[in-house]
């Protein structure tokens, strides 16, 4: 029984702590980009 109880406990430590990081990412960090965009070219070349 108490290592099950020793289990339960370092799974709730770990989705804890995952949470936490997501949270903390989210409100803190952001929503940035880790890639940045290109921006489509208007036109184009033509040769005459």
């Amino acid at each position: 029984m108490e290592l099950f109880l020793e289990f339960l406990k370092e799974v709730l430590k770990g989705i804890v702590r995952g949470a936490t990081a997501h949270i903390f990412q989210k409100e803190f960090l952001g929503d940035k980009k880790t890639t940045l965009c290109r921006r489509k070219q208007k036109g184009g070349f033509r040769k005459k």
